[in-house]
């Protein structure tokens, strides 16, 4: 059961989330760990995942940014042309995303 509280403290948390991904600049990727670890959150990789899954559609966020810690990009989503989603935005950003991984030593955000 979900009280007011924990859906409170889940709003805080997408917010502490959202706020990190924001700011990986133009043409750099952060792995999934780093957002959790900047957003006050280690060893929440995954809620970092499943809040980044849960975005509305038509937001601004750049989570195409978030990628795992070796580099694999992580959605398997393709646009009307059929290539990956998250390798076009990428690759719209100068990302090369090479057998659907990115340099993270080229790459990764160094905040």
């Amino acid at each position: 059961m979900i009280t007011q509280n924990s859906s409170a403290s889940t709003a805080e948390l997408t917010q502490m989330i959202i706020a990190v991904v924001v700011q990986i600049p133009y043409g750099k990727v952060a792995s999934y760990g780093q957002i959790a670890k900047l957003a006050g959150l280690p060893r929440h990789a995954r809620l970092v995942g499943r809040v980044l899954g849960q975005l509305e559609a038509g937001h601004d966020v750049p989570w195409y940014r978030v990628i795992n810690a070796q580099g694999k990009i992580s959605t398997h989503t393709l646009d009307e042309q059929g290539m990956n989603i998250q390798q076009a935005k990428l690759l719209a950003e100068s990302i090369v995303v090479l057998d659907g991984k990115v340099n993270m030593k080229k790459y990764a955000w160094q905040p």
